[in-house]
């Protein structure tokens, strides 16, 4: 057994955000087949804490209490949370300024053996490209280095939902119109997604609209589908995921879900953010990228399908 298998008490740092969490599936069995008899913790924001709960892949989750740099109190809380836990390895997934400097909130003479990019820790990331790799493909090359070499593909069989309550037809598909708040150029026009349904609709195959609660307001903007945004739970998206033809949406959150949980997707980006980084990782997926995403024609979209649709 390798020294990092041997290793009985874990940590995995993981604060977010949605589609960041989905695209370190593969790093969270990977950890927990090679640390098969280990205890593993995860440290997450508190939006994703009762989610990761649900995960198969951990004994405990930790919530972030993200202090600011400035409050030296809530800083020493958190100290003392880490080292109180007692772990003697640690997983940096988010390798971030803010994660790395947890690990200077360790006491110096009880650090764990650290995987990440902190300095001074004894497992670093040392490759030259990390930053322009995809996150899944710099997880496994971090994860290598600190001596992991088995890496299943990501699974979601075991994320389930009930979707038999929305009554929804046979043939379906999902579109994604929207994207976190401040980021709105990272959106599809509304007026496009409402001539695509139109257009799936003709074809008979059911528009479903999915998105976050707050973003109720761009269903009523894409009139005719089946709006089911705002009701549907993690599980649920994966479900739906399974059941669907297709799905199309912007980069955000849920595509990676339904991208992971097997769904052909296409997946639209902007200028805004960089798909060789962060694309969706799936058995069936597509890009399709313009610095202003206004200049993605409906047709040109319609052409990338996963199956033809009629008109």
């Amino acid at each position: 057994m390798t020294q990092g298998a041997a290793a009985r008490n874990i940590l995995i740092v993981k604060l977010g955000a949605f589609g960041n969490i989905v695209l370190s599936m593969a790093a969270f069995r990977a950890i927990r087949e090679h640390h098969a008899e280990a205890r593993i913790s995860v440290l997450t924001a508190a939006a994703y804490a009762d989610w990761l709960r649900t995960f198969p892949y951990f004994d405990e989750v930790l919530i972030d209490p993200h202090p600011a740099l400035w409050d030296f109190a809530a800083a020493r809380r958190l100290g003392r949370m880490l080292a109180d836990g007692g772990f003697d390895r640690v997983y940096d997934l988010q390798t971030s300024k803010r994660s790395s400097w947890y690990f200077a909130l360790f006491p110096a003479r009880h650090r764990p053996a650290w995987s990440g990019i902190a300095f001074g820790c004894s497992l670093p990331d040392r490759d030259p490209r990390r930053n322009v790799l995809h996150d899944a493909i710099r997880q496994q090359g971090q994860l290598r280095q600190a001596g992991i070499t088995a890496f299943p593909p990501p699974d979601l069989s075991w994320m389930r939902g009930d979707i038999a309550r929305f009554g929804l037809p046979r043939d379906f598909a999902l579109l994604v119109p929207g994207s976190s708040p401040d980021r709105l150029a990272k959106r599809w026009p509304a007026a496009r997604y409402r001539a695509l349904a139109d257009r799936l609709a003709a074809g008979g195959i059911a528009p479903v609209v999915l998105g976050a609660r707050a973003e109720a307001g761009l269903a009523a903007e894409i009139p005719g589908t089946v709006d089911l945004i705002g009701q549907t739970g993690f599980g649920d998206v994966a479900e739906l995921a399974r059941a669907a033809r297709f799905a199309v949406g912007n980069d955000t959150g849920p595509m990676h879900l339904i991208a992971t949980a097997g769904c052909p997707s296409v997946t639209l980006f902007s200028k805004d953010s960089d798909p060789s980084h962060c694309a969706p990782v799936g058995p069936r997926t597509l890009v399709l990228q313009r610095p202003d995403l206004a200049d993605l024609a409906v047709e040109t979209v319609l052409e990338n399908l996963p199956e033809p649709v009629g008109a």
